[in-house]
């Protein structure tokens, strides 16, 4: 059965988003990047809330800047054509290898886990995540953590007062002091 993954970028005090909304302390470096892009390719879905895909739409040309580098080149390639579904109650419409839904986040996963395959189904967006760690959807969190405090904003753990126990799969730590941590649900 496909495992569901939730990966962000997030801060050392556990905020994906700080309460400026900004969230340019996670630009990834070139290791970064290079790491996030061999992630991407164990996954075969990728739901996303309406804010990400938003922020997300940017690849949908990268490609066709002519300054793109490489990395940004073989991104794009990979991200284009992952089919995604994208949860909004706002959006009419969506583009790209997108479709859009109102609802049902618990059925469409247990619809994909039920479709061959053996790649990830990946979720962004804190919001979609707690929805999905609220119905005991997700198996494996990994969090991207940077060295930095912004005292607030939107946190990547669901405050569900819900207690989930973890098991550390992998670890690794970044030149730029960027920390990856991999914890299944221990079940």
């Amino acid at each position: 059965m496909r495992s569901v993954t939730y990966s962000m970028g997030v801060s050392l005090d556990g905020y994906i988003v700080g309460p400026d909304g900004r969230f340019d302390w996670t630009a990834p470096d070139e290791e970064v990047f290079r790491f996030w892009i061999e992630d991407i390719r164990n996954v075969d879905v990728h739901l996303l809330g309406r804010r990400l895909y938003e922020t997300m739409l940017y690849w949908e040309t990268a490609d066709q800047d002519p300054s793109a580098d490489e990395a940004t080149l073989e991104w794009a390639a990979l991200w284009n054509p992952l089919p995604k579904v994208v949860f909004s109650r706002t959006l009419s419409e969506v583009r790209g290898n997108a479709r859009l839904l109102s609802g049902g986040l618990a059925e469409e996963i247990e619809r994909l886990r039920a479709e061959p395959g053996e790649g990830e189904i990946a979720i962004g967006g804190a919001t979609l995540a707690a929805d999905a760690a609220a119905a005991g959807l997700i198996d494996e969190y990994r969090t991207m953590v940077y060295p930095v405090l912004v005292g607030g904003g939107i946190p990547y753990f669901p405050r569900n007062e819900q207690r989930v126990d973890l098991e550390l799969v992998e670890t690794r730590t970044f030149a730029s002091k960027v920390v990856y941590l991999r914890h299944r649900v221990a079940r």
